[in-house]
């Protein structure tokens, strides 16, 4: 995969890219499930890095349309032949075992055994992730070379596991703001031994987390880390009274690979966070896409169904299923990059930089052009490279600080950097020519 995606800047955050890609290889042995200790496991870790609510939901527990599963855990898998070799060990990786299996111990020809193997033909060296998560069956996935060289005859099958009443298992994570409305930040936990998808996602999460802590925010943050589709919608069915409050929110997947950066619209497509990241993208210059809204991919379409249509986007860089590596053993640290993820964490600090300070004014001097030079706003700019630029930000706040445009408004209109525009309404506002 090309490099071209990542972007110029990357390299400027090389330590904290340095974080994260170790964050990732320390989580991606864990075999991960949409409940069980795999998922206590990987959340202990991240709550080392930060302070966690964590939430135990039992089984059978309603959560909208769904209900929580039974918990699915695993000592040990393998596939022996008649020496006691074990040519298929779930010790070697999780990704060995279909996802959700029930306990087996059997020995069967391998003719029988085939209907049990899930193997990628053309992608012959490669292991498949495969799940069957509310279908009672058990399985094994090995490359195709793999099965090719078994030799027929009878082989010792062993999964060690039990699918019992337990908990469904997220947790979260809140950066308090100045106000209670909230800006939702949600990845995916429940992948076994996939790097980018979606280990990636949560190391940019937790590095998000930690650099808002730092900042004085507007909003206030909440950081939502839960089984893919079944914990979104656990967490939505118990927090119905704080839905009114989520103003925005972005889902964070696939967040390390080399590829470019691609920002999926929420199912509104004109929501606020959608404006600020294609305007963040496009400012930055970039190699990016946008895409519009399907409900298809990650819980960006459990935040976006009909009934709370949040607005709620999705960054990543390369897209589920958009690239050869996706849900294989070659999704490994390997396939991720320091630079891309630290290229992935500017632009999430950029675009809360611009929710952040997005406001409407008022223009307290609106009959005719205020006179800027007395008011020393002139030759504040003298020397600056942009002053040009930054002059011409004030006639647009001025001109548009009508009550009903935001500062978002005024970027996009007058093609400027929403930074350019924000500094001159402080500018503005400290001479008091406009207000909020």
């Amino acid at each position: 995969m090309s490099t071209a995606g990542v972007g110029a800047g990357a390299g400027v955050e090389a330590g904290v890219g340095e974080e994260m890609h170790a964050l990732v290889e320390r989580l991606y042995p864990i075999c991960r499930s949409i409940t069980g200790d795999g998922v206590r496991a990987t959340l202990d870790i991240v709550g080392e890095h930060l302070p966690l609510q964590v939430h135990e939901v039992p089984t059978g527990t309603e959560v909208l349309d769904w209900t929580v599963p039974q918990e699915w855990n695993i000592r040990d898998a393998y596939v022996a032949d008649r020496t006691g070799r074990r040519v298929v060990d779930f010790a070697a990786s999780s990704l060995h075992v279909l996802g959700y299996s029930v306990p087996v111990a059997a020995t069967l020809p391998l003719a029988e055994l085939r209907r049990h193997l899930h193997t990628l033909p053309e992608q012959p060296d490669l292991v498949p992730y495969r799940t069957s998560y509310y279908t009672p069956e058990w399985g094994f996935c090995l490359s195709q070379n793999a099965l090719d060289a078994l030799p027929d005859g009878d082989y010792e099958v062993r999964i060690d596991s039990t699918l019992a009443d337990g908990h469904l298992t997220y947790a979260e994570h809140v950066v308090p703001g100045r106000v209670a409305d909230e800006v939702i930040v949600s990845t995916h936990v429940c992948h076994p031994a996939l790097a980018n998808d979606n280990m990636a996602g949560v190391a940019v999460a937790v590095f998000l987390a930690k650099e808002l802590a730092k900042r004085d925010n507007w909003y206030t943050y909440r950081f939502v880390f839960a089984p893919g589709t079944i914990g979104a919608i656990t967490w939505l069915a118990r927090n119905a009274e704080r839905i009114e409050r989520v103003k925005h929110g972005l889902v964070l997947a696939c967040a390390g690979d080399r590829g470019r950066l691609t920002y999926k619209q929420s199912r509104r497509g004109d929501a606020e966070i959608d404006r600020v990241l294609r305007h963040v993208l496009a400012v930055s210059e970039r190699p990016h896409e946008i895409r519009e809204f399907t409900p298809y991919g990650y819980d960006e379409r459990q935040y976006c169904s009909p009934g709370f249509d949040l607005g709620v986007g999705s960054l990543s860089r390369t897209p589920y299923a958009g690239y050869p590596e996706y849900h294989t053993s070659a999704d490994n640290p390997d396939f991720v990059t320091p630079e891309a993820m630290a290229d992935t964490l500017a632009v999430c600090r950029e675009a809360f930089a611009v929710l952040d300070r997005n406001r409407r004014y008022r223009n307290l001097s609106p009959y005719g052009e205020p006179q800027l030079g007395r008011r020393g706003l002139y030759d504040s700019l003298g020397g600056r490279s942009d002053a040009k630029q930054a002059q011409l930000a004030m006639l647009w706040v001025l001109s548009l600080s009508d009550g009903e445009h935001s500062l978002l408004d005024v970027a996009e209109r007058a093609a400027l950097p929403f930074d350019t525009v924000a500094v001159a309404a402080d500018a503005l506002r400290g001479a008091g020519l406009i207000k909020e």
